[in-house]
């Protein structure tokens, strides 16, 4: 029995990875949870683990090379000389004789989705391989009508929440391109209003029917300012309906590509974040905030506009720091802390601890 080890999408704006370490070699018995790869985009870098134990069959790729995801980088096979399958159509290319413009490299599943749905192929870019994927960002581009056969809208991204944060979302995703807006959800603005012309759909009750439409993207658009707390319980409504929350980065802002960005992240315009610095699940970098080197934010915590963070700054889970504030060199912000408007925090605040706005920490 053979079981395929697939590259994952580690960033839905991102198809491709490069494999920038291979641990494993063709024949090598391993055991399941043992890390055989290590991929990494511009914006994430994430460890690719067996899922069963095995050997390592028809390993195809070396360090350095660029994956598409969906690809089979090799097989965990029971036995050592287990023969292997012939490569799958994913992997097949056409070639001229089907009628191709020139320089354009396609994978047979995603030729036969944009012949499906007419999509004009001089539309699709040269000089990479082109997969399912870049085919869907196209026609999401062209907002063509819904392709017959497909199971859910992959580009499709509902607005929980039409206040502010919500507006500065709409923005971003705009800027950013690649989503389909399907409207707001908010619990207490009336359906049928807009936020920034996107239709308000009604409240956390109509998340089951977007899931049957085949809605399955969200991003959450309460900030939590004055209660964390509502920010936290958007993410386990929607995580209960089924909607997962990608990883949303302005395009002025700027990430290292070393950083480590979990799901739900949102950076906004003209923010920073530094190599190696590790963001938690549902962490804010809100418009300017710095966010250096080695920093490590923990989930749900937000960082408002202008905020600085030295290196190495940790910041625990639910924190909240405020807008204009300045963390010093490798200090500790505790799980729950609220550091205020303009504070600077020169020293390690224990969890729950409040830094007062326009103060300095420890007094």
């Amino acid at each position: 029995m053979l079981h395929p080890v697939v590259v994952p999408l580690l960033n839905p704006n991102e198809v491709e990875a490069t494999l920038t370490s291979l641990h494993v070699q063709e024949g090598q018995r391993v055991s399941a949870g043992q890390v055989l790869a290590t991929l990494e985009t511009t914006k994430s870098t994430a460890e690719l683990a067996a899922e069963v134990e095995g050997y390592v069959a028809g390993l195809r790729a070396r360090q350095g090379d660029v994956l598409n995801a969906g690809e089979t980088l090799c097989y965990l096979a029971e036995r050592a000389d287990e023969p292997l399958p012939a490569a799958p159509a994913s992997e097949t290319q056409p070639t001229a004789a089907d009628g191709l413009p020139d320089g354009l490299r396609i994978t047979r599943p995603a030729l036969d989705l944009a012949h499906r749905a007419r999509l004009d192929l001089e539309r699709l870019p040269r000089g990479m391989l082109v997969t399912e994927a870049h085919v869907r960002a196209a026609l999401a581009a062209a907002e063509p009508a819904p392709i017959e056969g497909t199971e859910y809208d992959a580009f499709g991204l509902v607005i929980y929440g039409g206040g502010g944060h919500g507006k500065s979302l709409i923005e971003l995703l705009r800027a950013l391109g690649g989503y389909r807006l399907v409207g707001v959800v908010d619990d207490g603005l009336p359906p049928g209003s807009n936020v920034l012309d996107v239709e308000v759909l009604g409240g956390a009750e109509i998340l089951p029917s977007l899931y049957a439409r085949g809605v399955r993207q969200a991003a959450n658009a309460v900030g939590g300012i004055g209660n964390i707390t509502s920010r936290v319980t958007v993410f386990e409504r929607l995580a209960t309906a089924g909607f997962t929350c990608p990883t949303l980065i302005h395009p002025t802002a700027f990430v290292e590509t070393s950083a480590v960005l979990a799901e739900g992240v949102q950076v906004f315009p003209h923010a920073y974040v530094g190599s190696e610095a590790k963001v938690g699940f549902g962490v804010i970098i809100n418009t300017g905030a710095i966010v250096s080197h080695d920093c490590v934010l923990g989930e749900y915590s937000n960082v408002s506009p202008g905020a600085m963070l030295a290196g190495a700054v940790q910041v625990g889970a639910r924190c909240l720091i405020g807008m204009g504030a300045t963390i010093n060199l490798g200090v500790h912000i505790g799980e729950g802390a609220r550091i205020g408007n303009g504070a600077t925090v020169k020293a390690d605040v224990p969890p729950g601890g409040v830094v007062r706005a326009g103060s300095v920490w420890p007094s």
